[in-house]
């Protein structure tokens, strides 16, 4: 009995590690914010993820910061259909795209890149601990306990491996297409895709709020 609870709980301490090990996180790592930036912040954006061919994931990045965003009272958009219907970015057409944006009342562009992707892998120490167990038959009491030494368990330490994306995020004055903000930021084991790009965009749009660069126009409510 008293073996069987021992691996048991030293199989939950195990677990509690590795899911604790894999759990995604984001952090921005340092930011710059132009002189020239407006004084008063961007208020309505364009926003853009250069990710690639991967649609869900652009697509997922692009409207969890567009509805962000907009809960705070800024305006954004993603979709160059709303724009002008049928017009696609490529190099060639960069100038006529930027002109299009700004025709809708844009006054900047927010660009998310990953610049980076590393795999580190890292030791986790064992563990032990102390947990005080009852035991039926009479060992509950101090009799039964007697000559017993305290129940303790041990968790084995293990490696692990970390899958970090590191991305950049611009801030384009759409008047003068000079940058005026940027920030890079790095995520860590995104278990999903859906988790991943809301935590990035509540920690970008935190971070733009505190620079300054973007200015709430609605009170969060409490």
């Amino acid at each position: 009995m008293k073996t069987r609870i021992l691996k048991s709980f030293t199989l939950l301490m195990v677990l509690a590690g590795a899911l604790a090990a894999c759990s995604p996180s984001t952090k921005i790592l340092g930011s710059w914010k132009s002189p020239d930036a407006e004084t008063a912040g961007y208020s309505n954006l364009f926003v853009a993820a250069l990710i690639g061919d991967n649609y869900v994931t652009k697509k997922t990045i692009e409207d969890d910061i567009d509805e962000l965003l907009i809960q705070k009272g800024v305006q954004a958009i993603s979709n160059l259909e709303l724009v002008k219907p049928g017009l696609v970015f490529t190099e060639q057409n960069r100038d006529q795209v930027v002109q299009e944006i700004k025709k809708s009342g844009r006054d900047g562009i927010m660009t998310i890149a990953i610049i980076d992707q590393t795999n580190e892998t890292r030791y986790v120490p064992g563990t032990t601990s102390y947990s005080p167990m009852y035991y039926g038959g009479g060992y509950g009491r101090f009799g039964g306990y007697y000559g017993m030494y305290g129940p303790t368990s041990y968790s084995p330490g293990y490696y692990a491996t970390d899958k970090n994306f590191y991305i950049e995020i611009n801030l384009y004055d759409l008047g003068t297409q000079a940058l005026v903000w940027s920030a890079q930021s790095e995520t860590t084991n995104p278990a999903s895709i859906d988790k991943a790009a809301q935590e990035f965009a509540y920690v970008v749009v935190d971070k733009m709020i505190k620079d300054g660069i973007i200015v709430p126009k609605t009170k969060e409510k409490k």
